[in-house]
């Protein structure tokens, strides 16, 4: 495992299945996430989020426009597989996305109100998902 790109390791998760408790946790953990990310980088100058939060890795700024960038691929694989029948999702280039023109140099505000708007709409669907709708899958193509 590669320690610049999972510093603190890749998530587990029990094979059994998550539990009802389980997922409102996560659920208030992406309610409070944008309103975090705000205040983790409030105040911060173009310098600062221009800084690299360690060798190797990305920018401040890069950092908040992939969480929104990542933050939307999830949404979307929800819906895939609450639409879909087991569908295929699409992977991305998380570090290529990163090196685009607006991941590097522009203002942070859009991806903190995206995060903030996506994360309503997030939280909406996941507060109206039922047993059988947690237990649908999307496939992964790696």
């Amino acid at each position: 495992m590669n320690p610049i790109s999972y510093p603190i390791g890749k998530p587990k998760f029990a094979d059994s299945g998550t539990t009802a408790a389980e997922r409102a946790g996560w659920i208030e953990d992406i309610k409070s996430a944008p309103s975090l990310m705000r205040k983790a980088v409030g105040g911060l100058n173009a310098e600062q989020l221009g800084t690299r939060y360690r060798e190797g890795g990305w920018t401040l700024r890069q950092v908040v426009h992939h969480v929104a960038d990542s933050h939307t691929n999830a949404v979307m694989r929800f819906r895939w597989a609450l639409a879909e029948d087991e569908p295929q999702i699409k992977p991305y280039d998380e570090a290529a996305w990163a090196e685009l023109p607006d991941a590097l140099s522009s203002p942070i505000e859009p991806s903190l109100g995206l995060l903030e708007n996506l994360h309503h709409r997030w939280v909406a669907l996941l507060e109206a998902m039922d047993e059988n709708a947690f237990a649908r899958a999307y496939r992964h193509p790696e």
